[in-house]
């Protein structure tokens, strides 16, 4: 949006500069902002008010004012400072008076120069500034000051009731340098082009754009700064959708084979064999899936699902309707550990179903493979000629699936487990293995709030699983303030000795390792207003795996585990975990995804204040996935009072996921959601925010469906192609276009 032809002139040029060389280069280097257009879109972050016109009689302290009075004395003290310590520092003290009162005015430094040759005795003027007291008496210091020269009293009153913008700004340019330089390059706004189609922008009523531009840069009213910014909220919202819209109608042009399951076959076997119904979610998240496999493009459908509301099951399903059509699945997981606790549970699932090829396998049975980097020579060997014959017909793996070497008979259905952790281009590897493009289904356990899903995965269709399947326990969870409270922390470790002696195993997560290139130093340096236990860097693995083996949890068999541990390691301590030869296990984040062990009924999340609410959410749902009901204690130093501890109570008091999605994307700035999934490219929201601004989104969706099939290459919409290429710049390009 910022790149129109217009506005494509830079800011810094090596013959001439809009701007001063100098402005122009600190914009470049630390706003990044390099054009004409890019200026004009970065939009104030507030606007100041100067204040009503005041009398002098009743100024209000800590508020900005602005007074109309006459100068009655001024005078210019020298003093010595540590900055001026022979005596040359420099102070000017104005004294104004109205009739109702006086007000003295000071100003230091070289900001004396100026007022010193034009507030004389005698001179009207109109000040503005914030209420401050000085030995007992009102001042201003530094006001902004504007000279009256016989001018009427309408001027007056616009100059105190102007709105001053503020915008954001960096140490080496200030904000008022910022408005100067915008000031300069207004008048360019008149030559921006519209991206809006005009029925959409009459239909809403809507400021046209060079307008809009004017009045969030320059506004009378309060008014004014609301009907831009709801124009400018259009523009990102609409544009963005524009541009996922074109993604699915593209998708809808690629060949896929329909697959439909047979009435008889592998499917149909494995739904008699379920010892339990499906939930009604799991049912009519299915139906939406089959409709999409019975169809002769690819699907491409984000299945979100608390954790334990059974994707897997869902899933599954897919891949046997694949199978049953005549076609292969693969899932692709994001760790080995994952991969292989698929692997279980799908053959478990299916029991002789997954015995195809062997003796007692069922009539209709298939081969369920796994593939991973660290399989020995000759399993990879056998999976690989499998898949590639066709005998396999279900293969799950890591990113070892997406090498060269791996070839299907034919891929018909891609299921990827934790998307986030995938990168695009994986997703897309795995897509082109097929004869044609495959289907997709994404599954993700982090709860997305329905906006950001329309923003960030705007190209895939959502299916939503928000019943937990019956026999799931509920998980109690409590915050432990270990500063203020030290014997609750105490108690807590009884609480999983409890847990042990009924049979039961506990997980300890920590921020941190703790082995040397874990360095503290490092982790401690970012400080953060919220409290002292930041002083301190966070608790790490290794030694509190070392304090509870010798102090409250002696006796236990404490095991650890991380991510820098060698593969082997890892699994061979999961296993011993699986199998309840563990009590405790104290682990870093590793296990936020995906570890299944129903025997686990215990948490303890140390310095939990330094998770994420949506990370800590990932983290509970690993306990309470059994008969016995779960409990999470999330320990803190943090004061009661800090965002940090509301944070934990908010986490605490409710097990909604979705919930605590939309807690945890209005305490972060979407920017940062948008950026990371939008592979790190520079997030195009600058007024538009995902969680208030979910009707502009859902209606601007609505709009760009229909734009894009009146018009899929927009070519009676120049402005519209103009915005989204600037929009799309390369790399979000190919983000998009890989999907």
């Amino acid at each position: 949006m910022d790149l129109v032809p217009a506005l494509e002139e830079p800011l810094k040029q090596p013959l001439k500069s809009v701007l001063g060389p100098a402005t122009a280069k600190v914009m470049a280097e630390h706003l990044g902002l390099r054009t004409v257009g890019d200026l004009l879109h970065h939009y104030p972050r507030r606007y100041e008010e100067r204040g009503q016109l005041t009398h002098l009689a009743d100024l209000p302290m800590d508020e900005h004012v602005t007074v109309v009075a006459q100068v009655a004395d001024a005078r210019l003290h020298t003093f010595a400072s540590a900055k001026a310590p022979r005596g040359k520092g420099q102070r000017l003290e104005v004294t104004i008076t109205d009739g109702s009162g006086r007000l003295q005015l000071v100003f230091f430094g070289n900001g004396v120069h100026k007022p010193h040759k034009e507030l004389l005795p005698g001179t009207r003027a109109m000040f503005a500034g914030k209420v401050s007291v000085f030995n007992r008496r009102l001042q201003l210091a530094h006001p902004a000051y504007e000279l009256l020269r016989g001018d009427s009293e309408e001027a007056v009153e616009t100059w105190a009731g102007a709105l001053i913008p503020i915008y954001p700004a960096t140490a080496k340019l200030e904000s008022w340098k910022i408005g100067k330089a915008v000031q300069t390059v207004l008048p360019s706004a008149q030559e921006a082009l519209d991206p809006l189609p005009p029925a959409l922008r009459e239909g809403r009523g809507l400021l046209p754009l060079p307008e809009a531009l004017l009045k969030i840069h320059r506004p009378h009213t309060k008014a004014d700064i609301a009907d831009a910014r709801a124009r400018l909220k259009w523009d990102e919202a609409f544009v963005l959708q524009v541009a996922l819209a074109r993604r699915r109608h593209a998708d809808t042009l690629l060949p896929a084979v329909p697959r439909v399951p047979g009435p008889d076959g592998i499917l149909a076997a494995f739904d008699d064999r379920l010892p339990f119904t499906l939930t009604e979610g799991q049912q009519k998240v299915s139906r939406e899936i089959f409709a999409d496999l019975a169809t002769a493009h690819p699907m491409h459908r984000l299945l979100q699902g608390e954790v334990g509301s059974g994707k897997t099951m869902v899933a599954l399903r897919a891949m046997l309707a694949v199978v049953d059509a005549g076609g292969q699945a693969a899932m692709l997981a994001p760790t080995e550990v994952l991969a292989q606790q698929h692997h279980r549970s799908v053959t478990e699932m299916m029991g002789e179903l997954a015995e195809g090829g062997m003796l007692g396998g069922a009539e209709h049975a298939t081969k369920v493979v796994l593939l991973t980097g660290s399989m020995g020579l000759a399993a990879r060997r056998q999976a690989l000629l499998d898949l590639a014959t066709g005998e396999a017909g279900i293969v799950i793996g890591t990113h070892a699936l997406i090498e060269d070497k791996v070839q299907f008979h034919d891929l018909g259905l891609v299921v990827v487990d934790e998307q986030h952790r995938f990168g695009v281009e994986q997703r897309d590897a795995l897509r082109g293995k097929g004869k044609q493009p495959p289907h997709l289904l994404v599954m993700t356990a982090t709860p997305i709030p329905r906006t950001v899903a329309m923003t960030v995965f705007g190209d895939l269709e959502t299916s939503v699983l928000d019943q937990l399947p019956a026999g799931r326990s509920p998980i109690a969870s409590h915050v432990v303030p270990a500063a203020d409270k030290p014997h609750f922390l105490a108690r807590a470790w009884e609480r999983v000795r409890e847990e042990v002696a009924a049979g039961h195993q506990a997980y300890v997560v920590c921020p941190r390792i703790g082995d040397e290139e874990d360095d503290p130093k490092k982790a401690g340096k970012k400080k953060d207003p919220e409290g002292e236990a930041d002083k301190r860097p966070p608790l790490a693995v290794l030694e509190v795996a070392d304090q509870l083996s010798r102090g409250p949890l002696q006796g236990l068999k404490v095991e650890v585990l991380h991510g820098r541990m060698h593969p082997d390691d890892k699994d061979a301590v999961m296993r011993r975990f699986a199998a309840g030869e563990t009590d405790v296990l104290v682990a870093t984040t590793v296990i936020e995804v995906g570890v299944n062990v129903p025997n686990a009924t215990a948490m303890v999340i140390m310095d939990a204040d330094r998770f994420g609410v949506s990370q800590l959410h990932q983290l509970r749902g690993r306990v309470g996935r059994g008969s016995a009901p779960g409990l999470c204690l999330l320990v803190t130093e943090m004061p009661e009072a800090s965002p940090a501890r509301q944070r934990l109570a908010a986490v605490a008091s409710t097990l909604d996921g979705f919930e605590l999605s939309r807690i945890d994307l209005e305490q972060r700035r979407e920017g940062d959601v948008l950026g990371q999934a939008q592979s790190g490219a520079r997030s195009s929201l600058r007024v538009l925010a995902v969680i208030e601004d979910e009707e502009v989104i859902a209606e601007a969706r609505q709009e760009a469906a229909a734009v894009v099939a009146a018009d899929p290459e927009l070519e009676r919409l120049p402005g519209l192609r103009t915005a989204l290429d600037a929009l799309l710049d390369e790399e979000r390009e190919q983000y998009l276009e890989k999907g």
